[in-house]
């Protein structure tokens, strides 16, 4: 993947209406999930921005909530590539990837946006462009190439994941399709329901044409 680099603020003033504010200073609340698992009760000096939140067998976890602005982010969202982003934080730099974002039903603006912390040690989920190379055999038969999934789920650690999945359908057949079930990529893992239809070659009214009149 490619690094996006961004800088946030801490954000301490929390809630609705401080959130409501900040998106009328074009700016948007961020939260930094993924970060330090710790015991509980947690005796440490939290930083501008972190929070403890429970998980469960008095473990927790720090979650960092930012600020950024609308510009800063414009090139990371509105683009079908995805980024390692290098996320710097009072001068202390740490990786992460787009987990979620809001927008707002009518404008488009984004209304917040969930980033995850990531490490070479621990595997990330993350959807994953498709490309499709090749001239499928089924298209020379009159055929159409229809993608029906334009991003599929992967899993792997951060530095292993591709800016794209390239998928070759030279040998993909009239009326054929191509699942998740019928790919591997090294290092990556599939994340998406086995039968889960990627491609296919759809036949077309000349095609059929071409069947018929063969038998």
């Amino acid at each position: 993947m490619k690094t996006f680099q961004l800088t946030a603020e801490p954000r301490t003033d929390l809630g609705k209406k401080a959130a409501k504010l900040l998106r009328k200073e074009n700016k948007i609340p961020v939260v930094l999930n993924g970060g330090e698992i710790i015991d509980l009760p947690y005796n440490g000096t939290l930083k501008a921005g972190e929070k403890i939140v429970e998980i469960g067998n008095n473990k927790g976890l720090i979650t960092t909530d930012l600020v950024v602005s609308q510009d800063a982010v414009r090139k990371l969202v509105y683009t079908p590539e995805i980024f390692a982003i290098e996320l710097t934080v009072n001068g202390e730099k740490r990786m992460a990837v787009l987990k979620d974002i809001q927008f707002h039903p009518v404008k488009d603006t984004i209304l917040h946006m969930d980033l995850l912390e990531v490490n070479d040690k621990k595997p990330v989920t993350i959807l994953v462009p498709v490309k499709l190379e090749g001239h499928a055999e089924g298209v020379k038969a009159g055929g159409k190439l229809n993608l029906s999934m334009k991003k599929i789920k992967v899993k792997a650690i951060y530095t292993e994941i591709p800016e794209r999945v390239v998928i070759n359908v030279d040998h993909l057949g009239l009326g054929k399709t191509l699942q998740i079930g019928d790919l591997h990529f090294d290092g990556l893992e599939l994340m998406n329901a086995k039968n889960a239809v990627v491609c296919a070659v759809a036949l077309t009214r000349a095609a059929r044409g071409a069947q018929a009149n063969a038998q």
